[in-house]
């Protein structure tokens, strides 16, 4: 039975020969440009990230034929995966069928194990595009042999991996050679960080983001939401904190749609206590001040009972907007923890954490109890909470909740532990370090842009702080679970949107690299950058 039917099949003539010369009729396919070499050291399949694993064959692998087919083992868990890769391949019939029916130049995409059943069993994966829960979910294999391209995903995801990896070989080389690839990821979460709060991105433009991460593999959009400068999404349990230029909800429904069809989880942040200028604006009585009276940018006051109930608020309407299993908390740069003596200058607050915690008790007790209590929300609505390293103190009155997963990009808070400190307590931390993966706008406080050839040259997963790597025994993926880049505009009009695109597009591909193939780049960042422009 088809489940979704195109435009017929574009012509390209594969031959017989290894390595077949295609038709300018495919629009995938540049005839001259794929009769070009390939720069020198590329994989044989070429693909961003490359792929772990490669067993070539003889014979003339796949290339796309007058009259081929996607055929579909699963048409309802694998609906998306087999319209998407069939517009793109110019409009090739979908069907229903068993491997067993391919022709020659047919495409078939199933579910099943993955390199000896390391992946979910079929019946058992979870429907609509739910995220991975391993780097086993996202394995897939990849048969080009004998004139079909077999794609064999652990889940849906591993099938739309595969699928990229097709697609990025048909565009450099007009084909995808002959053998056997087997891949899945290093690290199980990836991503961008986008930080909409200081600058209004467009929904068109967050959306084009979300097609370039799905097809270089990466699985996470991390939306910072509020800061000082603004609060970018509609809100209607406080539209009085909402900025001008924002994002209607039904803009972010279509966000996470797109997103969903390219396995990509959306994980948004509304960063407290601090980062809540724009929300203070429309609450000035619930702003932080010290002894003297003098106000704390952006920081909310937590002794104040309305304080936690405005935030919850908040939390609780986006937990429902946003379907994914993260919520980020933030906690970074609260302005009573970068204090001298926080207990002299904000005594409210040293009151509050006595009061909660006991005698002894400081304001770091404090600022941990009120990340705990959002963490309590949040895990009560099924989510996962992420905050930022400097919202995890070491006291012996109160400690971070267990299950909460670290982002660490390092702080600027009185509290300088290192990464492994998080690492030995089997926290699962992601990678965010701020000397590679910082992209600020205006490049502010000596922030510089990132450059993609640095984080594929010396960035590793490994590599949480400055430039030297955690110990080996640290280093594993099952603790240091991913990695994002961010970009924050801190001077928002430093650059456009466009601007930004381009700025952080190499970096995108560094990043991704390193996060899917775990064993150190042997292409030259030149050829790297070459094999960008052909892959697309």
């Amino acid at each position: 039975m088809a489940i979704g039917l195109g435009a017929a099949a574009c012509d390209t003539s594969g031959g017989s020969s290894a390595t077949p010369a295609p038709s300018g009729e495919n629009p995938l396919v540049d005839a001259k440009a794929v009769r070009a070499p390939l720069p020198p050291g590329t994989p044989e399949i070429p693909a961003i990230p490359s792929v772990r694993s490669f067993r070539k064959a003889g014979g003339s692998g796949w290339s796309l034929q007058k009259g081929a087919r996607i055929v579909v083992s699963d048409s309802r868990r694998l609906r998306d995966e087999a319209r998407l890769f069939a517009q793109e391949l110019g409009g090739l019939p979908v069907v229903s069928g068993s491997r067993s029916s391919l022709r020659s130049g047919d495409v078939y995409l199933g579910l099943g194990r993955v390199g000896g059943g390391a992946g979910a069993d079929p019946k058992t994966i979870q429907a609509n595009n739910a995220p991975a829960r391993s780097t086993a979910d996202e394995a897939c294999t990849m048969d080009s042999r004998d004139g079909r391209l077999v794609i064999t995903g652990a889940t849906d995801a591993g099938v739309f991996y595969g699928t990229r990896t097709a697609l990025q070989s048909l565009r450099a080389r007009g084909y995808v050679p002959s053998g056997l690839v087997t891949d899945r990821p290093d690290r199980q979460q990836r991503g961008l960080l986008l930080d909409i709060a200081r600058k209004h991105f467009t929904k068109d433009w967050i959306k084009s983001r979300v097609r370039e991460l799905g097809n270089l593999k990466l699985n996470q959009i991390h939306l910072h939401i509020s800061d000082d400068q603004g609060f970018r999404v509609q809100s209607r349990s406080h539209p009085e904190v909402v900025s001008k230029e924002h994002l209607s909800q039904q803009d972010v429904r279509e966000i996470v749609k797109e997103a969903s069809s390219r396995h990509i989880t959306v994980i948004p942040e509304i960063d407290s206590p601090g980062h809540l200028g724009a929300v203070l604006r429309a609450h000035p009585d619930l702003q932080l001040k010290n002894a003297s009276g003098t106000p704390a940018r952006g920081a909310i006051d937590i002794s104040k009972p309305a304080a936690a109930k405005i935030v919850d608020d908040l939390n609780l309407e986006f937990l429902q907007l946003f379907p994914g299993p993260y919520f980020h908390l933030g906690g970074d740069e609260y302005a009573a923890l970068m204090a001298k003596n926080p207990e002299q200058s904000y005594p409210q607050l040293a009151a509050l954490a006595r009061r909660r915690f006991g005698a002894g008790a400081t304001v770091q007790d404090a600022a941990t109890g009120w990340l705990n209590d959002r963490a309590a929300l949040v895990r009560k609505h099924g989510k996962q909470a992420k905050a930022w390293n400097d919202g995890f103190f070491s006291s012996p009155r109160v400690s971070a909740d267990p299950d909460r997963e670290v982002d660490f990009w390092a702080g600027r808070t009185n509290d300088k532990r290192l990464p492994e400190e998080y690492l030995r307590q089997r926290r699962k931390v992601v990678n965010m370090n701020s000397t590679f993966l910082y992209y600020v706008l205006g490049q502010p406080n000596g922030f510089r842009y990132p450059t993609g050839e640095r984080i594929y040259r010396e960035w590793s997963p490994s590599t949480l702080r400055g430039t030297q790597p955690v110990a080996s025994q640290y280093a594993g993926p099952d603790t240091i679970v991913g990695g994002r880049l961010a970009v924050w505009c801190d001077n928002a009009n430093a650059q456009t949107q466009d601007q930004v695109a381009q700025g952080i597009r190499m970096p995108l591909r560094a990043l991704a690299q390193r996060l899917w193939n775990p064993q150190k780049p042997t292409q030259t960042w030149d050829s790297f950058t070459k094999l960008a422009g052909r892959v697309g």
